[in-house]
């Protein structure tokens, strides 16, 4: 019989996801008044973690939460502010509920801020390569590790899977010398980030599979991006169908973590998804069992 290969992503405070057989959810709570598509919807502790825990209600088994909008052009924070907002989310959040949380910060001083508060993950939009700092911080908690390419503040190279392997090669060199463990990394190829065109994004999108070369989990962002507002028209908060049909794209290439502003809308998508795969591999074992 065809088998799964085990993927167990081991996270902070002793905790582990399997990733083995079923995509999971992971939800943007951003508790900023600027984000570009929700900005001062969550921007106080108590709309963060309403929110937050409807989230886990609708299916959501990751809470990704952020103080800084990562949106071109956005005010930076500083580190203080940052971690005034996220911290008491944070919090409150472990006493609430038992997901997991992921803290979406380039900052070693708000990841380790975090995790202290009961973050189980660091989610670096930077990579590891804005404050190297940080993945000592992982290293040194145990916490999950999420890092994201991409081409901002740099030349890329023209061909962006190349470029892809080149910016996380330099990445995972980071997380090594640090000593991060392997198995505590998940890779997002960042899309949006610094991909210009439709073209390009699309382009990653259909060779997604050859990111499985780094033998790491990955993830995808791709919720109410510019271009699937290129590609349907919409505007960001009415792009959660163009969302949730990219879901099932890259679930199918083999994504395994899917952050996303609509839940319920990608679980759906998501479960269609992991459907597919399981009766896929039903029908391979059954045909090795008749060969």
């Amino acid at each position: 019989m065809t088998m799964v290969e085990r993927t167990i992503w081991r996270v902070g405070h002793g905790r582990s996801l399997d990733l083995s057989e079923r995509g999971a959810i992971m939800a943007i709570v951003n508790v900023t008044p600027d984000s570009f598509s929700d900005g001062g919807l969550h921007a106080d502790v108590e709309a963060a973690v309403a929110h937050a825990l409807a989230c886990v209600d609708e299916g959501a088994v990751i809470l990704d939460i952020g103080g800084e909008s990562t949106r071109p052009g956005a005010a930076e924070v500083t580190p203080e502010e940052e971690i005034a907002r996220v911290v008491p989310v944070i919090s409150a959040l472990r006493q609430k509920t038992d997901a997991l949380i992921s803290i979406d910060t380039y900052r070693a001083a708000t990841a380790k801020a975090a995790v202290e508060a009961g973050a189980h993950i660091i989610n670096d939009v930077h990579g590891l390569q804005r404050e190297p700092e940080i993945a000592a911080v992982a290293a040194a908690t145990g916490a999950g590790l999420c890092i994201m390419h991409t081409g901002r503040g740099r030349e890329k190279l023209a061909d962006p899977i190349a470029d892809q392997r080149h910016f996380l090669g330099l990445s995972l060199d980071i997380a090594a010398r640090a000593g991060v463990a392997r198995e505590t990394i998940v890779l997002d190829p960042g899309f949006g980030f610094a991909k210009e065109t439709t073209e390009e994004n699309m382009e990653l999108m259909i060779r997604f599979e050859e990111l499985h070369d780094f033998g790491l989990p990955l993830l995808a962002g791709t919720s109410r991006k510019r271009f699937l507002g290129a590609l349907t028209g919409r505007e960001a908060r009415d792009r959660d169908a163009a969302t949730a049909a990219t879901t099932v794209a890259l679930r199918l290439k083999g994504a395994s973590v899917f952050r996303v502003h609509n839940v319920a809308i990608n679980r759906d998508a998501l479960v269609i998804a992991d459907a597919m795969l399981s009766a896929e591999r039903q029908l391979a074992a059954a045909k090795e069992l008749s060969a």
